[in-house]
């Protein structure tokens, strides 16, 4: 039986030390990754000649594999080398989604459960992707949470997280939304199935507050910073669902799109916020070099 591993978009992806076009066989079903789970991934982006905060992500998924017991192979300058070495390969006309990787081959000797640091492979993949910048979303509340850093690897981005958000989004599409609010175990807004979110009541900005169910993650980090330089009151609290169903605007932030409005959330119909749409001018600005943060 044959099976189509092509790749949805050119994609490049280097590892061992060489560039190989499309989707390479690296993971056989007795690697650790494949079986168990221990993968860390992290995403960033290339869009009209820029890389914005290349730097930060290449740090964090070292973090993340430390996280998960794996053991970073390559400093975070050498990633963003070769993440930048691995755009000159494309055309220059599309944004490219930069993905970092890290996984465990073998268990350790004393359980195959374990991940063995010493079996860490490297691999960075970059595909095109359009950005999807400023489209609209329609929101629910999910039926599942988050968990807390004590019964998950909340604190690196590892791909075992993400079949939780993928169910997530099952169910949302299933009730004719586009995305679901998480909450956290304790019945707060943690943050939605695919990004970081943020709500404005009274002109005030409001974001969950990072509480170890959810990445702080860096495109959230450097809004923040941006709309606080332009004298935008931003709290980091704990929110409620009800704080939601009364904000004036509700977006989203995430490497992925950077910044997205929700337009419907449960019954309540929202503008596409002043806010949002500033957040997102801001950001461009910054990341063409007309701002610091």
């Amino acid at each position: 039986m044959s099976v189509d591993t092509a790749p949805r978009s050119t994609t490049w992806t280097y590892v061992d030390g060489d560039w190989i076009a499309g989707n390479p066989p690296l993971i056989g079903p007795t690697s650790h990754a494949m079986w168990l789970g221990t993968s860390v991934f992290d995403g960033a982006r290339w869009f009209d000649g820029i890389a914005p905060d290349l730097d930060l992500h290449c740090q964090r998924i070292n973090r993340s594999a430390a996280a998960l017991g794996l053991k970073p192979t390559r400093t975070a300058e050498e990633i963003a080398r070769l993440a930048l070495e691995g755009v000159a390969k494309f055309d220059g006309k599309t944004a490219i989604y930069i993905k970092p990787m890290y996984w465990a081959e073998h268990g350790m000797p004393y359980s195959v459960v374990a991940a063995d640091p010493d079996s860490t492979r490297f691999a960075l993949c970059l595909f095109e992707a359009a950005m999807n910048t400023a489209k609209p979303s329609s929101l629910t509340v999910s039926p599942f949470r988050r968990p807390s850093a004590e019964v998950a690897m909340t604190s690196a981005k590892t791909g075992s997280l993400y079949p939780n958000s993928g169910r997530m989004l099952v169910e949302a599409h299933g009730r004719g939304f586009d995305n679901a609010l998480a909450l956290d175990l304790n019945g707060n807004v943690a943050e939605t199935a695919t990004s970081n979110v943020f709500m404005v009541k009274d002109g005030v900005v409001m974001t969950p507050v990072p509480n170890g169910t959810f990445l702080s993650g860096i495109t959230r980090s450097r809004i923040i910073g941006l709309l606080r330089q332009a004298g935008f009151e931003v709290r980091e609290l704990s929110l409620t669902v009800a704080d939601f169903k009364a904000a004036d605007e509700i977006f989203m932030t995430g490497n992925y799109s950077k910044v997205a409005p929700v337009v419907r959330f449960e019954e309540v119909n929202l503008q596409e916020g002043p806010i949002a749409r500033k957040a997102l001018e801001l950001y461009m600005d910054w990341a063409r070099g007309g701002n610091d943060a």
